[in-house]
């Protein structure tokens, strides 16, 4: 039994040390992670840190790496050779092949960035309308027309259910078993 007198011995763990064994102790009987809260000041923070860990960072960071996750826009992966290639029997002189190539790229990117900020957001938003109002539409109206449709030529639907049935089916069955015994044999001669 302690007495209170005794000194209780307390350890603090302040995240310092390189032991990943003493981290796995730590969290072994654990069943979900607990969140750590990380306090750096000023310029030695870095983007991951900055973030609360409440914020699922996977959803934001994809969209500055990763902008065409599908690969819709691959045609436009362009470099200076893919445009303009010289072939060995004509030949420009090699400064003037390092400069096109260097101007290429640069003008590319530029003049790129530079339409972008003018259109990007016009451009965005006249798309989002687009967007919106295909989406409108077939939710509000050619959904429930084609539905409309359907249940109104069901009996059109059934009836012609039964002259595939009674008239094609059979016809087609009868070829097929007629032509299933032809076998063809090609040799070269």
């Amino acid at each position: 039994m302690m007495r209170k007198t005794d000194p209780i011995e307390t350890e603090i763990d302040l995240g310092d040390s390189d032991d990943e064994d003493l981290d796995a102790d730590l969290y072994k009987d654990c069943e979900e992670p607990q969140l750590l809260w990380k306090a750096e000041l000023g310029d030695r923070m870095d983007e991951e840190e900055a973030v609360s860990p409440l914020v699922d960072v996977s959803d934001t960071k994809p969209l500055l790496n990763e902008r065409d996750p599908r690969g819709v826009n691959d045609c436009l992966k362009v470099s200076f050779e893919d445009v303009i290639a010289e072939p060995v029997s004509v030949r420009s002189g090699d400064r003037v092949w390092i400069w096109s190539n260097a101007l290429f790229e640069v003008t590319r990117v530029w003049l790129y960035r530079i339409v972008t900020v003018l259109l990007a957001v016009p451009v965005s938003i006249i798309t989002g309308l687009i967007f919106a109002i295909l989406s409108f539409q077939h939710i509000w109206f050619f959904s429930p027309c084609v539905r409309y449709i359907l249940i109104i030529t069901y009996w059109l639907q059934s009836l012609w259910s039964i002259v595939l049935d009674i008239g094609v089916l059979p016809f087609l069955t009868s070829a097929a078993r007629c032509y299933v015994g032809i076998r063809l044999r090609l040799t070269q001669e």
